[in-house]
């Protein structure tokens, strides 16, 4: 009997526990390039930090911009079409601002989550790279140090 209790216990566990967000984190390239690829599209960044995210990507240094940039997301949703193979869109949500976009850009987007290692999701066709609360800091005095250093995202996995 007691047995049976402890594998009810754990059972009750992995069920509870399926509904709660994971977290995750990068650092250097990947979270880099998903800060630059958001940030191109963030309402909330001053065309200054847009720039400087940009030629920092570019491998350009950040010039005479000595702060830290914060690039954030509410909510990112990409998918790929692996039945039609044509489909490609992203959504991205900025508090209430959305921003939609198919083709190219879409497919950056895409392509930099999963190269961020964000985990893959399948059905009907389509396969989706979602986060949730993405926050990504970047420093440019320590990422002008080439030393992998200067910028660090944290997201939690998308419902």
């Amino acid at each position: 009997m007691k047995r049976a209790h402890i594998f009810a216990l754990a059972i009750l566990m992995l069920i509870a526990g399926s509904g709660a967000a994971s977290a995750a984190t990068i650092s250097g390239s990947p979270a880099l390039a998903l800060a630059a690829v958001v940030a191109a599209h963030s309402p909330v960044l001053s065309p200054a930090e847009k720039k400087t995210v940009a030629a920092i990507f570019d491998g350009k240094g950040a010039g005479p911009y000595k702060d830290k940039i914060t690039v954030t997301a509410d909510k990112i949703v990409c998918l790929a079409g692996n039945v039609d193979i044509t489909a490609r869109s992203c959504e991205l949500t900025f508090g209430k601002q959305t921003e939609t976009f198919t083709g190219r850009a879409a497919n950056e987007l895409y392509a930099t989550e999963v190269f961020a290692a964000v985990p893959s999701d399948g059905a009907a066709g389509k396969i989706y790279e979602s986060v949730s609360k993405l926050k990504c800091t970047l420093d440019p005095k320590a990422i002008a140090q080439n030393d992998g250093s200067g910028a660090d995202c944290s997201y939690e996995a998308a419902n």
